[in-house]
């Protein structure tokens, strides 16, 4: 019966990706623009394009890459930094000219459990640890950061995800890179 809603739940959310990339919904910073420091000196906002979520050499459940990859847009158009966020893929990102990409690359995974989190205090907790690189349309990396998600006591596996990109979010958000100097390279592990 178990293994049934696993693949059910692996299936709702691959369709549900499927239909995410196939109709990309405009996001609410794609409305209009929205007050922020990220400009490029000229006073145009960066946009930003959020590449899809590499796995690495891990073996990692299409589902928590998507939960991921969809978090990662949330939380990014959250920070209001950037004036438009795209996803991987969309066409209107190559007409933009400040246009800043998101790539995501998992390093290490825990898959955890809910039920051990629920019966104790001490295990079952689900990790994710990624490298989070924000760099030029060119490639050259402006901020690159090693941030971690995790949900070590109630919620699903999938609240990892949420976490994760509430984290980096805010890791680019408080990091010093601005477009009206010459973008240095900054990294830093968490």
């Amino acid at each position: 019966m178990q293994t049934n809603r696993q693949r059910l739940l692996i299936l709702c959310m691959t369709t549900i990706a499927a239909i995410a990339l196939a109709f990309p919904a405009p996001l609410p910073a794609q409305a209009g623009a929205v007050k922020s420091s990220s400009t490029n000196g000229s006073g145009t906002k960066w946009s930003l394009q959020v590449d899809t979520v590499d796995p690495g050499d891990l073996e990692i459940a299409q589902s928590f890459q998507v939960a991921i990859y969809e978090n990662l847009l949330q939380e990014m158009d959250k920070t209001a930094q950037f004036q438009q966020v795209f996803r991987d893929g969309d066409r209107r990102a190559s007409d933009v000219s400040n246009l800043l990409v998101l790539k995501t690359t998992v390093e290490k995974y825990s898959p955890g459990s809910e039920t051990k989190r629920a019966v104790t205090t001490v295990g079952g907790a689900t990790k994710l640890t990624v490298r989070s690189q924000l760099c030029t349309r060119e490639g050259k990396v402006i901020v690159e950061r090693t941030v971690n998600g995790n949900v070590r006591f109630f919620g699903s596996n999938l609240r990892a995800t949420h976490t994760l990109a509430r984290n980096i979010a805010k890791e680019i958000k408080k990091s010093s890179w601005s477009a009206e100097r010459p973008p240095a390279i900054l990294t830093s592990q968490l």
